[in-house]
């Protein structure tokens, strides 16, 4: 009998299915962001905290340019997963030829507009002048990974979309390792600095793309790819536009109140930046175990809505919201309380650490409210509603935490007032995501 790695979804005891789904995407997400955990403790060990604050200071302006592209892939999760759970195998296939060249030709793009913006970008953030020039030739040769980035996050959303998060992590287990040893090799045996651990993580990047393109092709499943069946159906393309680009646009503006507080945040010098560098990556590890259940309540709400699975969906909510509330105080508060030990990892530096880790006292304590708001996001999304979301999110964590910027924090400079913001909106975004739940619901369910 063959193995399979689906997992049905609109039957069955709902909480171990979460589970099964959620657990290998949370190690998969956490093995995906030691990508660029990798870059951040060897360059931090073994070239300085300069080439750390360089690394650092990219990050937010990187997603900035880059999750507007990784949001389509949402759109790509929420119609292969309805379909799936229809059972409509020709929506199924024109979702998944359309998606593989979306991811193609979205990876050149953003090559051409990483090398471009660069530099003008980092000089616009305010990145200090000895760490500038390490910071642009990072994220110059880090872009030239996009196409791999993208054709792996877009086929991950397909495997997804039919409950399929293992074969994912068994591919990210083999780059991950691949990353590692080529930033050891590239950094501490060439002495390559930035440029090494960012080609290391490019070049996992694009072995991870061929791994997943050839589990599609080989698979028996209804997303099976046909390379010869590669184009762009418009009707589907629509579809995925329709819900893909207002979560980009959200993720584009959410950046955009980021890259302000990385501005700010340049302000306190190189040693604030590099503590604040090493905290924001280890929170995002608690980050992305979060928004693992996020994803798991956006694939699973989309394929019982496709089946028209109603109270299933609410259970599925109910659920979610416990699991991410677990995961969060979790995994946020044991960051903040093995702090001086987690930062240690990234530098010796007692200044950097002590900045790192009074940035965990106020954000990582907190970040469970974060996981909850994803999760409220996650289910209007698989309910076919991404323009709700977006604007919730748009008004509550970017509009007031950048009027927080020129009001609060310009009247009270200190990175206390900086750093609260987050916990702040968090709060006031979650609130308005269940109100909006709430009338959705009510307008989509028949009433029982």
């Amino acid at each position: 009998m063959k193995k399979t790695y689906a997992i049905n979804m609109c039957e069955g005891a709902i909480l171990p299915k979460l589970f099964l789904f959620a657990v290998p995407l949370i190690l998969s997400s956490i093995l995906q962001l030691l990508f660029n955990a990798a870059d951040v403790i060897v360059v931090g060990r073994f070239s300085g905290s300069t080439s750390l604050a360089a690394v650092g200071s990219t990050t937010s302006l990187t997603m900035l340019l880059v999750n507007l592209f990784v949001g389509i892939s949402i759109g790509t999760n929420v119609l292969a997963a309805r379909y799936y759970g229809a059972k409509d195998e020709e929506a199924v296939q024109e979702t998944v030829h359309t998606a593989i060249v979306v991811a193609l030709v979205s990876g050149v793009l953003m090559v051409i507009v990483g090398l471009i913006t660069a530099r003008p970008l980092l000089t616009l953030m305010g990145t200090p002048d000895d760490v500038i020039e390490k910071s642009v030739l990072y994220m110059s040769v880090y872009f030239c990974g996009m196409p791999g980035f993208m054709v792996y996050n877009f086929g991950a959303a397909i495997l997804r979309a039919i409950g399929d998060t293992r074969r994912p992590l068994y591919f990210l287990i083999v780059t991950g390792v691949i990353n590692v040893v080529l930033n050891l090799c590239f950094v501490i045996g060439l002495h390559m600095d930035v440029a090494g651990v960012a080609l290391a993580t490019i070049s996992a990047q694009y072995l991870s793309a061929i791994l997943v393109v050839r589990c599609l092709i080989r698979t028996d499943d209804m997303c099976r790819l046909h390379l010869k069946k590669l184009r762009i159906h418009k009707n589907r393309f629509a579809q995925m536009m329709r819900i893909g680009l207002a979560a980009g646009f959200e993720s584009v503006v959410f950046n955009i109140s980021n890259v302000l507080i990385q501005s700010s945040v340049n302000s306190f010098g190189s040693v604030v930046m590099a503590g604040n560098t090493a905290a924001s990556n280890i929170e995002g590890f608690v980050f992305v175990a979060m928004n693992s259940v996020a994803q798991t309540t956006l694939s699973f709400t989309s394929q019982n809505y496709g089946a028209q699975k109603f109270k299933r969906i609410d259970q599925i909510f109910v659920r979610c919201l416990g699991m991410v509330a677990v995961v969060g105080l979790t995994l946020g508060l044991g960051a903040y309380f093995l702090g001086n030990q987690l930062l240690s990892f990234y530098t010796t530096d007692p200044a950097v650490i002590r900045y790192g880790l009074f940035r965990l006292s106020i954000i990582s304590t907190t970040y469970c409210i974060c996981g909850l708001m994803n999760v409220a996001a996650g289910a209007i999304r698989g309910l076919g509603y991404s323009l709700a979301p977006t604007i919730v999110s748009l008004l509550g964590a970017c509009a007031l935490r950048i009027v927080w910027l020129f009001t609060f924090f310009r009247a009270c400079p200190t990175l206390f007032c900086l750093y609260i913001s987050y916990p702040i909106t968090w709060v006031i975004t979650l609130t308005a995501h269940l109100c909006c739940l709430f009338v959705i619901r009510r307008r989509l369910f028949p009433r029982t």
